[in-house]
């Protein structure tokens, strides 16, 4: 019992991190992170072709661990460890692990830009979480953007058709606890730092996936390894753009530009896979990306987009 209060007496002492938002950079942070991310889903697609699942994500957040360790440690060193969050930390790797192994899965099912489409409902599970556990105002302007780039998933999907299979369920599963996790970090950033929340994301992944090696590991060739690096550069670079972009603004601010992601996947899928976009891809990529770039006037105009239209 005495313990319990010493470390909720810790927790209430832990030092708050000033944070400034800075919407329209957060904005650009979120779309350069889903410029990269795609790239590297695109060669961990290619890679789980061959390696299995568990050796891809175990080497791409092991690359981007190191990688990222170069630059944050020898100028905060250890220090970017400590947390009273350790918890909180490790229920985020948690779910951010289970949730980029069923997109991988997915990833190994459908078409690229199918599973990146059936992910972008997210953002609904974003926010409602963020709505719920964090208090965060959502008006109808912000509302109604997110449904209707809900409404724009849809006609990706065509629900009802054979676009609704096995891989698509992985994805819409990675999409819920993708949610989540978004909601967690927005959550933690008020004593939590960009660095401290990477780090802990990172460490916790890598030693998560190792537990999987033992299960399934191929000595991956010489191409492959140059992939298996690149994938995980992107990677890392991805996550950390990802988590400044959350540590600038609200979630349901920033995560709407993810959907641009389509833009890549579809050129991606098609250069590397030949997947055509269907017209439905089409059409509800341009009412997803429409309802980004609506959000997107609406901020840099500096209306307080929490608040009921006029």
């Amino acid at each position: 019992m005495s313990a319990d209060v010493g470390t909720q007496a810790r927790v209430e002492a832990a030092p708050r991190i000033e944070r400034s938002e800075n919407i329209p950079l957060a904005i650009f942070l979120m779309i350069a992170s889903g410029a990269v991310f795609t790239a590297s889903s695109a060669a961990s697609k290619w890679l789980i072709e061959s390696y299995p699942i568990g050796e891809v994500l175990f080497m791409r957040t092991l690359i981007a661990l190191i990688t990222l360790s170069v630059f944050i440690l020898p100028t905060i060193g250890f220090r970017v460890y400590r947390t009273t969050k350790f918890r909180a930390h490790a229920m985020r790797a948690g779910s951010q692990g289970v949730s980029q192994a069923m997109l991988l899965v997915a990833f190994s099912l459908m078409p690229l830009a199918g599973a990146t489409a059936i992910m972008f409902s997210s953002p609904i599970f974003a926010t409602l979480a963020s709505a719920y556990f964090l208090h965060e105002k959502v008006g109808p302007t912000r509302w109604g953007v997110l449904l209707v780039g809900f409404l724009g998933v849809l006609v990706i999907a065509n629900p009802g058709t054979d676009t609704f299979q096995v891989g698509a369920l992985f994805a819409l599963g990675n999409a819920v606890l993708f949610g989540t996790v978004v909601a967690g970090v927005r959550g933690m950033t008020s004593t939590e730092s960009a660095n401290t929340l990477i780090m802990y994301q990172l460490t916790l992944l890598t030693a998560a996936y190792a537990l999987a090696l033992p299960f399934g590991f191929v000595m991956p060739t010489g191409f492959d390894a140059l992939i298996m690096l690149v994938s995980g550069l992107g990677n890392g670079g991805a996550q950390y753009l990802w988590t400044r972009a959350i540590h600038l603004a609200p979630t349901s601010a920033v995560v709407p530009f993810q959907y641009l992601q389509l833009v890549w996947a579809i050129f991606l899928g098609y250069a590397i896979w030949g997947d055509l976009p269907t017209v439905a891809l089409l059409l509800g990529s341009a009412i997803v990306i429409c309802s980004g770039l609506f959000l997107f006037w609406r901020e840099m105009r500096r209306v307080p987009v929490d608040e009921p239209d006029a």
